[in-house]
């Protein structure tokens, strides 16, 4: 009989990498809230077209795409700022400016899998559409930090490392070198770091230009530069400066960004980007819409979650959001199976109250359904017998146990689980 398998670069999500995922979808959009953003969702099919528009025919290598029943070329999403910037202008006399959106959501690029890359990914995106200043950009790089922070890391574990594209227009032109040649120019810096010397002075020699004189321009760069005055200034009246390190070596290989830029790094595992973005005033324009400024950024999933596991701080987050994924507030024990229905009643109560409870399909001996209130970290059992109309509620946590009358069994609970401590109540 056939063994069917997952499809190569697709993952399967068992209930505790759900649970994960769950818990990094949960900060993501916490911070984003806190922040302001406003939450959309654009398609995960789009015409093949929008994304060559934005990229280049050379972007059709990367993607999922494919003819749909009536022969229109059609893709899976590698990204989502072309809906994004099609969405926003589109309706962008709707909503007042600027406009901070954010989105969660899979994406799909037909890549080679390694470690924290896959063919399908869940990215975090936000973006403020419609307004030009670096309070904008900044405001972006603190939401980056805060979410790395939430996530449980500490300022050690990463980085901000911070450019803008016209330094790098400026030096080209001190260099003389024509403008048609930037995006050649750009493509080889966004690629140093990954590929031989070699293969780089050999391209910058074919531009007019030496890895000497690259390697100087980007050692001069100075946090003191005018260029990173305001960004400077606002993340440092936030106290948030210290995470941020210059780095014109960051220029984002995608051609549509003219201003800053960043990326966010992990420190201590060697692993890619953790996230990147940076400002792209023309995009909206190209794409056939309004002209409006944009600045904005991507976080994924699978280098994140790499990172998640490995580093400490954050490990003690993982497990709290696992605790939260599978734990249960109630677990409802029948020791005497002429009260089931007593239980069963009791046990949808709890439900429509919003507390977490459950209980064992058939009867089963105490024993086994106290192991099973164990196994799901219940933080209360709650026991029908032949006392009813009065039931024990035993705090599993402190093993303190209290009668209760059936009647006040919700209203107690919810009180006891108010309280992470509290003693025995007997109502």
């Amino acid at each position: 009989m056939a063994s069917f398998q997952t499809v190569k670069g697709f993952r399967d999500f068992y209930p505790e990498d759900c649970a994960l995922r769950n818990h990094i979808f949960d900060v993501w959009r916490s911070v984003a809230r806190r922040y302001g953003f406003i939450e959309y969702e654009a398609p995960v099919v789009e015409s093949t077209d929008l994304y060559k528009k934005k990229s280049g025919d050379e972007i059709t290598g990367q993607l999922f795409c494919f003819k749909d029943k009536k022969g229109r070329d059609i893709s899976l999403r590698p990204e989502v700022t072309p809906s994004l910037a099609r969405m926003a202008t589109a309706r962008q006399r709707h909503y007042g400016k600027p406009m901070k959106w954010f989105q969660i959501g899979s994406c799909f690029r037909y890549e080679e899998p390694q470690k924290g890359r896959t063919r399908e990914f869940n990215q975090f995106n936000a973006d403020i559409i419609g307004d030009a200043s670096p309070a904008a950009d900044a405001e972006l790089v603190a939401l980056a930090i805060d979410v790395m922070l939430a996530l449980g890391m500490k300022k050690d574990d990463f980085v901000i490392r911070l450019s803008d594209r016209r330094l790098w227009s400026h030096f080209l032109e001190e260099q003389k070198i024509d403008a048609d040649k930037t995006a050649a120019f750009l493509q080889v810096i966004d690629k140093m770091e990954k590929v031989p010397e070699s293969v780089t002075a050999e391209k910058l020699e074919g531009i007019g230009l030496t890895l000497a004189q690259v390697r100087a321009f980007i050692d001069g760069a100075s946090e003191a530069h005018a260029v990173f005055a305001p960004l400077r200034e606002n993340l440092s009246a936030r106290g948030l400066w210290e995470y941020v390190k210059i780095d014109p070596g960051i220029v984002r290989g995608l051609a549509y960004y003219t201003g800053a830029v960043f990326e966010v790094f992990d420190l201590k595992h060697g692993l890619r980007a953790v996230a990147g973005g940076g400002r792209y005033d023309n995009l909206c324009g190209l794409l056939g819409g309004t002209e409006m400024p944009c600045t904005g950024f991507a976080m994924g999933d699978v280098v994140l979650g790499e990172m998640l596991k490995q580093t400490p701080g954050a490990q003690f987050a993982i497990t709290d959001g696992l605790l939260k994924a599978f734990a249960l507030d109630v677990y409802v024990v029948v020791a005497d199976e002429t009260a089931r229905s007593h239980a069963l009643a009791a046990v949808h109560e709890l439900r429509r109250a919003g507390i977490r409870a459950d209980y064992a399909f058939g009867a089963q001996k105490v024993g086994k359904q106290f192991q099973a209130a164990e196994e799901r970290k219940a933080r209360f059992a709650v026991i029908f017998g032949a006392e009813f109309p009065t039931v024990k509620v035993k705090n599993l946590t402190a093993r303190s146990e209290s009668p209760v009358s059936s009647a006040h069994l919700v209203t107690t609970l919810q009180q006891m689980l108010q309280a992470p401590d509290v003693g025995p109540l007997i109502a």
